[in-house]
């Protein structure tokens, strides 16, 4: 009875791998097969994404995160091959919450996942503390950190997929004064490595253009009470106010504004020029000022077919952020391609280098000796009607877009 049972059961086994092998002739010839078979056989190229994913800045995280996993998407279409392999790359995202801490658990996860790169973090006060473990891993990330601290850690890993607030912040000092007209300017600032550190830049270069900052002040990042500041500011009677962080706080701070009669416009930076600092300050957001890194995403090399791409895949407009997460992920992934290895050690020479020259935000994804991107242009925008529009580009190869506002409008 047992050897019978057993002969029935190499039958039953036999029959199973038959048609199992059939089953595989037949995926094979399937679209998309590839891919399968590269995921199958293990060849998975792991990149991690960190961001706040939950929390108040979430609608940044997600807008970026849409950008990798679009970029990944089309990276998987072209049915890679590296080191003779059919390769998959696989989005693994985790959310940091806009928090040191957080993100610092993140980034030792990646790093015990050994995952081939990291697109992230978002913030600067993230990606700075996160930043000394991938270097211990030997990990490359691509940041939108903006903070100047973060490329000057000396690490060799760490890159920018933004400009930085030195180039954002003398570019707003300078244009307020000598466009805008503006002397006297008061500047507030959330005291997070971005708003602090582009709040410092701007005042450095408002100085050196010959204008004034007569009162300086701080709030948080989870403040919505601006009254006590604010009503300080109004004695002072400025030409404008700088505000240094996100749209969570600048949009409050737009309406307590205009509801103490304060004249002077706001001007902030790339976290206030959103779609949500529109939605949330409502009628108050009219006038105000933000600066940008890049070019307009209709004057983009290929912000137009991206744009097209994006709001059929994910049913949403572009924001801000996605077309440069876009382009980080494109260009890790160009570099493993150009050094025909996933291997960190080995495709960091050619991130480091210009691997990437058919980018979506600019033709010219290269870096200089710290990580910071070389072609650097910024745009000024300001709400009008409701809508962010242009002012001026700054730099990028692009022509001013409209002739600047006064600081009285």
């Amino acid at each position: 009875m047992l050897l019978t049972r057993r002969s029935t059961l190499t039958l039953a086994v036999a029959a199973a791998l038959t048609l199992a092998a059939c089953g595989k002739k037949e995926e094979a010839a399937a679209p998309g097969a590839e891919a399968s078979a590269a995921a199958a056989s293990g060849n998975v190229v792991k990149i991690g994404f960190a961001a706040p994913l939950t929390g108040p800045q979430a609608h940044y995280g997600e807008e970026y995160k849409n950008g990798v996993t679009l970029a990944i998407e089309d990276a998987n279409a072209e049915k890679p091959m590296i080191g003779g392999q059919a390769v998959t790359f696989e989005l693994v995202a985790e959310d940091d919450q806009a928090d040191p801490k957080a993100a610092t658990q993140v980034a030792q996860k990646f790093a015990d996942d050994k995952v081939n790169g990291v697109v992230g973090h978002f913030n600067s006060g993230t990606s700075i503390p996160a930043s000394k473990i991938y270097s211990d891993a030997g990990i490359p990330m691509v940041a939108m950190a903006t903070a100047p601290a973060f490329t000057q850690q000396g690490f060799k890993n760490t890159f920018r997929s933004m400009t930085s607030d030195t180039q954002q912040g003398s570019v707003m000092g300078k244009y307020v004064v000598e466009k805008l007209g503006a002397k006297n300017i008061v500047i507030v600032d959330d005291r997070t490595a971005y708003g602090q550190g582009l709040a410092d830049e701007f005042e450095k270069a408002v100085k050196a253009a010959g204008g004034t900052v007569s009162k300086r002040e701080f709030t948080n990042d989870k403040a919505t009470d601006f009254a006590a500041i604010l009503t300080s500011i109004k004695a002072q009677n400025p030409d404008i106010i700088f505000f240094g962080g996100a749209d969570a706080q600048s949009a409050p701070m737009a309406k307590q504004m205009k509801r103490l009669g304060i004249k002077a416009p706001l001007v902030s930076g790339e976290m206030t020029k959103t779609p949500n600092f529109v939605k949330l300050a409502g009628k108050e957001a009219e006038g105000t000022i933000a600066s940008l890194a890049g070019l307009p995403l209709a004057q983009m090399p290929k912000g137009k077919d991206y744009e097209t791409r994006y709001k059929a895949r994910f049913n949403t407009d572009v924001a801000t952020y996605s077309p440069y997460g876009y382009d980080a992920a494109r260009a890790m992934i160009a570099a493993m391609k150009k050094a025909d290895s996933t291997d960190p050690a080995k495709y960091l020479p050619q991130l480091a280098g210009n691997a990437y020259t058919d980018g979506v935000t600019t033709s010219n994804w290269a870096y200089d000796d710290k990580g910071d991107l070389k072609d650097g242009g910024i745009t000024v925008y300001q709400v009008k009607n409701g809508d962010w529009v242009v002012l001026e580009t700054v730099g990028g190869g692009a022509p001013a877009a409209a002739p600047a506002a006064s600081a009285a409008q």
